[in-house]
Parts: C-alpha cells; structure tokens; sequence
C-alpha cells in the first residue's frame, strides 16, 4: 500500500471522527457543561439573595423587638401610674372616711355628753328641791346642816 492513501485514508478518518465528535458528542457536552455553570451561578445568585434577606428579616427582628420592648416599658409605666393614683385615692378616701367616722363619733359624744348633764342637771334639781323641802321644814342649825350635805352628797 501506498503511503499517501493510507495518510489521505487517515486524514479522512480523523476529519470524520473530529465532525461526529463535535456533532455528537461535543455540542451536548458542551450544553450541559452550560446548563451546569448556569445552575450553578443561579445557585449562587440565590445564596447570596438568601444572606441579604437573612440579614433584613434580623434587622426587622431586632426592631420588632425593640418596639416590643419599649411598649412593655409604656406599659409597665402605666400600669405604675395607675397603681399609684389608684393608693392615692385610697389614701384621700380613707382619710376622709377616718375624719367622718371622727366626727361623728365626736357628735356622738357631744350628745351623750349633752344627755348626761341633762340628767344631772335633773338630778341636780331634784336633790336641790329636796334638800331645800328639808331645810324649808324646819330650822337649820349647824348639825342639821351637816346632815344634810352628808345625805346629798351620799346622794350624789
């Protein structure tokens, strides 16, 4: 055989080995080698979409607590407000509740009081007009006068 037909033959070969490689085997290599770094660049674009989201939703986090917190303390203001206007008013009310029960208790015994100076000043008379029938019935000497006192004052 000759060299240069087997060279040629060999040329041929390889010129159809290299289209069917490229045809076949090369183009759907070469698209799925895209699809992949395509995927893996969306993957990636992802990742970093999902950190900056990541990093929003914490800082809306940290907010949302803030706020929180600061109602919890309005909150807790309000209600030491209300508790110590609430002792207050009790305060007031039991003061004035202690100073009408100490008035009245006061006109209570103002009255009983009154009574009992009334029922004196009853008793007072009777003994006086008794004493004064005893004296008027007859003469008063000195012992006599001193029985009587003795007796209104065993009276008394």
């Amino acid at each position: 055989m000759n060299i240069n037909i087997t060279l040629v033959a060999q040329i041929i070969a390889f010129v159809v080995l290299v289209w069917l490689v490229s045809k076949y085997l090369w183009t759907p290599l070469s698209a799925l080698m895209e699809a992949r770094r395509q995927k893996i660049a969306d993957g990636l674009s992802a990742s970093e979409r999902g950190k900056h989201e990541l990093k929003l939703a914490q800082e809306r986090s940290a907010e949302m607590l803030r706020e929180t917190k600061e109602k919890a303390n309005d909150i807790v203001a309000q209600a030491n407000s209300r508790a110590n206007q609430i002792l207050e008013d009790a305060r007031v009310n039991a003061k004035a509740e202690a100073e009408r029960i100490v008035a009245q208790a006061s006109a209570e015994i103002d009255r009983e009081v009154n009574r009992a100076k009334e029922v004196l000043r009853t008793q007072v008379s009777a003994i006086a007009v008794t004493g004064a029938e005893r004296i008027l019935k007859r003469e008063v000497t000195n012992k006599d006068h001193e029985v009587a006192l003795a007796d209104l004052i065993a009276h008394i």
